[in-house]
C-alpha cells in the first residue's frame, strides 16, 4: 500500500481582523489550491501560533469543489516570502466526507472516523495575479474606497480656489465682483455635466466616465495657473472646464455603486463615499494655506492636481462597472452583490416620461434643492460666517464625515432588521439641521456658535443614508440619471442661495439667512415624507 503521506504549503489568512470583514460581510478575497491528483481540493482556516501572534505572510485560500474541509493543526511555520510551510502530513477522508490533515497514522485516525487514506497528493500554493492589499479587501468594497477617494480628490481641487483667491486676487488686482465671477464659472460647467454625466453612466458604464471626470479635472486644476497669468478669460474657461469634469462624478459614483453594493450595504458604502467629500474639504481648507505660505499660490493646484494621476492608475487596474466585468471576482462574492438576480445590461434608452411622471422622483429633486441650499450657503460662506478662522471652518466638515459614516451603519443594522429607513433617515437630515441654526440666534458665545453649527452639518449628513441612497431604490437602472436630475436642482439651489446669501446680508442679519434655510429644511421634510419611496418603481 503507498505510504498516504502528503506535503503541503498552505498559506494562511493575514489577519482574521482585515477590513473585510469590518466593513463587508466578512468576506475576503479568495482563491484555491489544487492538489495534484485531482482527487480534492481543501480550504483552510486561520493558522496562528500558540502565542497567537498572526503570520503576516499568510494568505487565504477559499475552495469552492468540496465541502468545508478541516485543517486543524498546531504546526511549526517557517516564515517565507509568500507564505507558510508545513511538515509532511497525511491526508484522510473522514465519515462526514471531509477531508483533514493529520500526523497520526490511519490506524490512530481511524477512532476519529476517518474511512479512507488518500494517496500521496501534494498541495500546491496557487498564488494567481493578486496584489496584497487586493486580497484584503472584498472586491466590491475596492471600488468603494477608489470611489471615497475620488470624491476626496474632488472636493480638494474644488476649495483650493477659495484660499488661492486671496493672494491671486492681490497679484491680478481682482475686485470683488471679478472673484464672483470667477467663483461662479466652475458652475456653468458643473450644470452641464449633472444630466449628461448620469446618462453617460449609465449607458457607457460608471467606471468610464468617473475615469474621465477625474482626469479631466485634474487637467484643469494644474492649467489654472497658467490661465491666470494669460488672462481672465482664460482662467473663466478653466473653471468652467474643471466644473465638467467634476459634474459627472455624482451620476457615476451612483451608477458603479448600484451595480456593486447589496442592499444591505448600501448606506454604509454611499456614506464613506460622500465623506471623502466632507473629508477633501478639510484636507483642502488645512494644506492649502502651507503651501501658499511655503510654495506661493501656484503650488496648489499643482500639487492637488498631480494627485489625480495617481488614481487614475489604480482605477484602471483595479475598477470595473459591474461585478460580471471583473475576471477576478469570486462567485461567492458575485452571489452577495447580485442576490439571485442577473446582471442587467446597459441603458439604451432613458424613458424620460415615464421617469418624470412618478411622484418619487419629484420628491428627489424638490428634496435635493432644499437640501443643497443649506450646504451651498456652508461651503461658500462659512470663511466669512467664522471671519476667516480656519479650525472654525473645518469643524461642520469634519463632524459631517464622521456621522455620515455612523449614520450609514445605523441605516445599513435597521434595512437587516427588516425595518424601512426612507423616512426617519431624511427627516433626521432636514429637521436636525433646521432645529440648531434656530438656536444661533439665542447662543451668547462663538464657542456655542461653533457647537450648533456643527450639530446642525452633523446631522445633515444622515441625508447621505435619505436621498442620496433614494435614487439606487426606486430605480437602481437608472441611478445615474436620476442623481444627475435631483444634483441639477442641487446645483441651482447653490447658484441660487449663495446669490440670495449676499443679497440678505446687505439688508439684513445672519439670523434672516438662516430662516430661509430653515423653511426650505421644513418644506423638503413634509415633501419627502408625502411622496418618497423606498421601493423600486422604474424598472
Amino acid at each position: 500500500m503507498q505510504k498516504p503521506c502528503s506535503r503541503m504549503a498552505i498559506g494562511g489568512l493575514i489577519s482574521n481582523r482585515n477590513l473585510g470583514s469590518f466593513i463587508g460581510s466578512g468576506n475576503g478575497f479568495q482563491n484555491q489550491i489544487g492538489i495534484s491528483n485531482n482527487r480534492a481540493m481543501l480550504s483552510q482556516e486561520l493558522c496562528h501560533r500558540k502565542s497567537n501572534a498572526l503570520c503576516p505572510s499568510h494568505q487565504q485560500r477559499h475552495i469552492s469543489s468540496l465541502q468545508a474541509a478541516s485543517l486543524q493543526h498546531e504546526l511549526g511555520h517557517s516564515r517565507r516570502g509568500f507564505g507558510c510551510f508545513l511538515l509532511p502530513t497525511r491526508l484522510f477522508r473522514f465519515k462526514d466526507n471531509t477531508y483533514r490533515a493529520s500526523y497520526k497514522s490511519f490506524e490512530e485516525s481511524q477512532g476519529a472516523g476517518a474511512i479512507d487514506p488518500l494517496p500521496y497528493a501534494e498541495a500546491i500554493l496557487v498564488q494567481g495575479n493578486t496584489s496584497w492589499w487586493q486580497q484584503q479587501f472584498p472586491r466590491r468594497w475596492v471600488i468603494v474606497l477608489l470611489c471615497f477617494a475620488s470624491f476626496l480628490l474632488c472636493n480638494m481641487d474644488r476649495v483650493n480656489m477659495s484660499v488661492a483667491i486671496l493672494p491671486m486676487s492681490q497679484q491680478y488686482n481682482w475686485n470683488s465682483a471679478t472673484v464672483g465671477l470667477i467663483q461662479s464659472s466652475f458652475f456653468w460647467g458643473y450644470l452641464l455635466t449633472q444630466i449628461l454625466g448620469g446618462i453617460w453612466a449609465d449607458k457607457y458604464g460608471g467606471k468610464v466616465v468617473l475615469g474621465f471626470g477625474v482626469v479631466w479635472w485634474s487637467i484643469a486644476t494644474v492649467m489654472t495657473p497658467i490661465a491666470a497669468k494669460l488672462g481672465l478669460p482664460f482662467l473663466l474657461v478653466v473653471r468652467a472646464f474643471m466644473g465638467i469634469g467634476e459634474g459627472v462624478a455624482m451620476p457615476a459614483m451612483n451608477n458603479m455603486l448600484s451595480k456593486w453594493i447589496p442592499v444591505s450595504e448600501r448606506s454604509r458604502s454611499l456614506a464613506l463615499v460622500y465623506s471623502g467629500m466632507y473629508l477633501g474639504s478639510v484636507t483642502g481648507l488645512g494644506f492649502s494655506p502651507m503651501l501658499i505660505q511655503n510654495f506661493g499660490w501656484p503650488s496648489v493646484f499643482y500639487s492637488f492636481g498631480s494627485l489625480g494621476s495617481i488614481w487614475f492608475l489604480l482605477w484602471l487596474k483595479y475598477a470595473y462597472s459591474s461585478p460580471k466585468d471583473d475576471p477576478e471576482l469570486s462567485e461567492e462574492e458575485k452571489k452577495i452583490i447580485l442576490g439571485g438576480s442577473k446582471p442587467r445590461e446597459p441603458v439604451t434608452v432613458i424613458p424620460w416620461k415615464l421617469i418624470l411622471s412618478k411622484p418619487p422622483v419629484w420628491a428627489l429633486i424638490i428634496s435635493h434643492f432644499c437640501h443643497n441650499w443649506g450646504t451651498f450657503i456652508l461651503l461658500t460662506w462659512m470663511p466669512t460666517y467664522y471671519n476667516q478662522a480656519w479650525l472654525l471652518c473645518v469643524l461642520p466638515w469634519f463632524t459631517m464625515a464622521v456621522l455620515a459614516n455612523v449614520g450609514g451603519w445605523i441605516a445599513d443594522t435597521l434595512v437587516s432588521r427588516g425595518l424601512s429607513i426612507t423616512s426617519i433617515m431624511q427627516s433626521i437630515g432636514f429637521l436636525g439641521p433646521a432645529f440648531f441654526l434656530t438656536q444661533l440666534s439665542r447662543v451668547k458665545t462663538p464657542a456655542m456658535a461653533v457647537l450648533c453649527m456643527a450639530c446642525s452639518q452633523g446631522a445633515d449628513a444622515f441625508s447621505q443614508s435619505g436621498l442620496y441612497s433614494n435614487h439606487q431604490d426606486i430605480g437602481p437602472r437608472y441611478a445615474g440619471v436620476l442623481l444627475g436630475l435631483s444634483n441639477t436642482a442641487g446645483v441651482l439651489a447653490g447658484v441660487f442661495g449663495t446669490a440670495a446669501t449676499g443679497y440678505i446680508l446687505q439688508r439684513g442679519s445672519w439670523d434672516d439667512v438662516f430662516k430661509v434655510a430653515v423653511g426650505l429644511y421644513l418644506i423638503g421634510t413634509l415633501v419627502w415624507n408625502l411622496f418618497a419611496t423606498g421601493e423600486k418603481v422604474l424598472d
